[in-house]
């Protein structure tokens, strides 16, 4: 089989035997694209909190900077699929980063001139680059073969752990180095990341060639490739005609609110406890460890034991989580723990998820579905964040995460009656239709 790929209007072949060379390239583009990028997108989770602090004025404020930035997230999700669909994953996931870059510098131009609506704003388009560093995915699944396409997920997931455990402990020297300056401390680190949102997109503007959605809609069926789908009406369309896609959608939203509520208070929770910028950035980095380094066991679990299985596995661990972290108090050890255990949860429930959700629709549908998962799970935790901040100030982080291991209810009982009622094929990614 040979296929016409590079942009639409100019064809260069590929064949099945050149295929898995060219899957292993691509994985490697996007292996470096998520290290690098990784060093920028975790600053925000670090300092977030404490700059809308700072400019706001109040701690009760501390939660919507980092809301901002999901819900900066979730509104690029679908007019990047489109935009993917329509031209490839490369023009794509460029524009989100250097939509992601103008952002950061906004957020230092706010703290400069303490303007909170600017803050906002800038913290919703540094958002951009997190909804590239989420896409990079499922760019890795579109060549995948289907009975490994968990674990190619997970590759490009696991590829953020360098540069992500590095961004947060990178936050304090970085904001040491504009000591003096009009820029404040805090802001500072968001400068460092518009420099390497930059070089991402340029990194994938350069080598991300052939563009993989483009290629493997080339290579997929006449009926699959023709006349793709790209409006959320058509995402829409898809998941509820696919009880698994149900889902699977709900399996990366609920595991994506859940961690992404707890883990933005824990800053202003450890603040409480005495612990320092360092130890703030020690525990994020532990957390992170956990959402992206086991990742492919993560992967392998869900290609060998199932998708539903690996999704029951991530309820679990989020619910240990919560109750780690919950009942920590003034014990920093514990702390570190129940965000090292969140990770591993988020990690299970997206990387399982994400490969369902893949799984569970045709090829024409796929981009479109991916980008309403994208906005689901940004706009639920959008909510939750926001929620998160004034649960903390009225309530404290001990009820915080009591309701985020509530929300995990649910997903476990619609898993249960989707394995019951709708198995799937016996073997994971069997579903062929790409």
């Amino acid at each position: 089989m040979t296929a016409s790929i590079g942009t639409e209007r100019t064809a260069a072949p590929v064949t099945a035997a050149e295929l898995p060379r060219l899957r292993r390239r691509i994985t490697g583009v996007l292996i470096a694209s998520q290290m690098l990028g990784g060093l920028g997108v975790p600053i925000s989770i670090a300092l977030a909190p404490v700059l809308a602090t700072e400019v706001g004025g109040t701690e009760s404020l501390s939660g919507f900077a980092s809301t901002a930035s999901v819900i900066g997230t979730a509104l690029v999700s679908l007019p990047l699929a489109a935009f993917m669909t329509a031209r490839g994953r490369r023009p794509g996931l460029v524009l989100a980063y250097g939509i992601g870059a103008c952002g950061a510098l906004l957020v230092v131009l706010a703290a400069v001139v303490k303007s909170f609506p600017l803050l906002m704003l800038g913290m919703a388009a540094f958002g951009a680059a997190s909804s590239a560093n989420l896409q990079a995915r499922f760019a890795a699944a579109d060549l995948a073969a289907p009975d490994r396409r968990a674990r190619a997920i997970s590759v490009v997931v696991w590829a953020s752990t360098i540069g992500a455990v590095a961004g947060p402990n990178l936050s304090a020297p970085a904001s040491a180095g504009f000591a003096g300056t009009s820029i404040p401390r805090t802001a500072g680190p968001f400068l460092w990341a518009a420099v390497v949102f930059v070089l991402t997109g340029t990194l994938l503007a350069v080598f991300l060639r052939p563009d993989p959605l483009l290629t493997a809609r080339a290579l997929s069926a006449p009926a699959a490739r023709s006349a793709p789908g790209r409006s959320l009406r058509t995402g829409f369309a898809a998941v509820k005609a696919s009880p698994r896609a149900r889902l699977a959608l709900l399996a990366v939203a609920v595991s994506h609110t859940t961690m992404v509520s707890i883990m933005v208070m824990t800053p202003m929770d450890l603040g409480h406890h005495g612990a320092g910028l360092k130890l703030v950035g020690l525990v994020i980095s532990g957390h992170i460890a956990g959402m992206f380094a086991f990742s492919p066991l993560m992967g392998w679990l869900a290609d060998r034991l199932g998708r539903l299985s690996v999704i029951g596995l991530g309820a679990g661990l989020l619910s240990l989580a919560a109750l780690l972290a919950g009942t920590a108090g003034g014990r920093h050890g514990q702390s570190a723990l129940g965000l090292f255990v969140l990770g591993l949860g988020w990690s299970a429930g997206m990387v399982s998820g994400s490969a369902l959700l893949t799984d569970s629709v045709p090829q024409g549908a796929r981009a479109a579905v991916q980008g309403l998962s994208d906005l689901t799970m940004n706009t639920a935790a959008g909510v939750g964040g926001a929620a998160a901040g004034l649960v903390m100030s009225q309530a404290g982080y001990g009820w915080l995460n009591a309701i985020g291991a509530a929300l995990l209810l649910p997903l476990a009982a619609l898993a249960l009656f989707t394995a019951r009622r709708h198995p799937g094929p016996a073997k994971a990614g069997a579903r062929v239709d790409a």
